[in-house]
């Protein structure tokens, strides 16, 4: 009888836990059954929050179902960043992962990141490539970089840059180029982009790497003149307007880029759906008119292929950070 009550129980607990794999795998079917919460790390109206609004609804048709936006913003894109990081992974929490907190703010402020972006968090797919365009204001005589560099060269320190704030894609853009270019630049940081971008047009700072739809109408209004833009290839918005790398800085690329991810842990087949949901958007022209109409470069690929992507980023500019000895107060 005591063999038999184990055998019994045995078997109880093995029915129990095919059975409990069995509802996991009917649930990972079903999905999604219920609303999505996009977590966009950044305050509402902005450009990452203007732009996974845009995403959030065209996925809301791909998948039949309710993506309702949410924004918790603050520190930079680290508390929304940790909210994703701490939710259920069970698909029904995403969101946008960006330069910052993604490949920046675990080397810039270590303390205040308490998530392992590694382990915590799982890569869906890399959505957009913003470069910057390198913009000088009217006062000053230069007709290209390489005009610039000569400048700054016979003095070093004098000429300034501006940016939104300490560690940005503004910011880190300017260190990276004064280090390629072998200057010495002051860096002026402002609480936002368009201050800066005011102050540049006034001639009350000398250059500013701005990404595109913030820098386009000062350029377009002949208020600031530009000299390169941080991409691989020219932009169509600015087909005349040479690249770093052609401006004569080998290698040189920087972008504000950002993605979607989800909770580490989250089904490899929900995982799988929302990479292929996005793919198809990313393909779609009213999409593509969206992205290049900012300046941006739509990206996609695998989750594997932003995995890798954020590492090289990681390394990238927390080198930058490291030899420019940029420090957060």
């Amino acid at each position: 009888m005591t063999n038999f009550r184990k055998l019994t129980i045995s078997s109880v607990l093995a029915a129990s836990g095919v059975l409990g794999l069995s509802a996991t795998a009917a649930a990972q079917d079903n999905w999604p059954a219920k609303p999505i919460t996009f977590i966009v790390p950044y305050a509402a109206g902005g450009f990452a929050d203007t732009r996974m609004r845009l995403l959030a609804e065209e996925l809301s048709k791909e998948l039949k179902a309710n993506v309702v936006v949410e924004n918790k913003a603050g520190a930079g894109g680290v508390i929304g960043t940790d909210y994703i990081a701490r939710a259920k992974p069970d698909g029904y929490t995403i969101g946008s992962g960006n330069l910052a907190p993604l490949s920046v703010n675990p080397t810039l402020m270590p303390k205040n990141v308490k998530y392992d972006v590694s382990k915590d968090l799982a890569p869906v797919i890399l959505i957009e490539e913003s470069p910057l365009i390198l913009s000088v204001n009217n006062k000053l005589a230069v007709k290209n970089v390489a005009d610039l560099i000569a400048m700054a060269k016979k003095e070093p320190g004098k000429l300034t840059f501006g940016s939104s704030g300490v560690g940005g894609a503004h910011h880190l853009s300017g260190e990276l180029f004064a280090t390629d270019a072998q200057i010495e630049l002051t860096h002026v940081p402002y609480k936002g982009g368009a201050p800066a971008g005011s102050d540049l047009m006034a001639g009350h700072i000398d250059m500013m790497f701005e990404m595109g739809y913030a820098a386009m109408p000062a350029i377009q209004s002949k208020k600031v003149h530009p000299l390169a833009v941080t991409s691989a290839k020219r932009l169509p918005l600015l087909p005349d307007v040479p690249t770093m790398q052609e401006a004569g800085l080998k290698g040189f690329e920087s972008y504000n880029w950002q993605g979607v991810i989800a909770p580490a842990g989250t089904p490899e087949p929900i995982i799988s759906k929302l990479n292929t949901a996005f793919n198809n958007i990313l393909k779609k022209p009213e999409v593509q008119k969206a992205f290049e109409s900012t300046g941006g470069q739509s990206a996609g690929g695998t989750p594997e292929d932003f995995a890798k992507f954020i590492q090289s980023e990681t390394a990238k500019w927390a080198q930058v950070i490291k030899t420019s000895n940029v420090t957060v107060n």
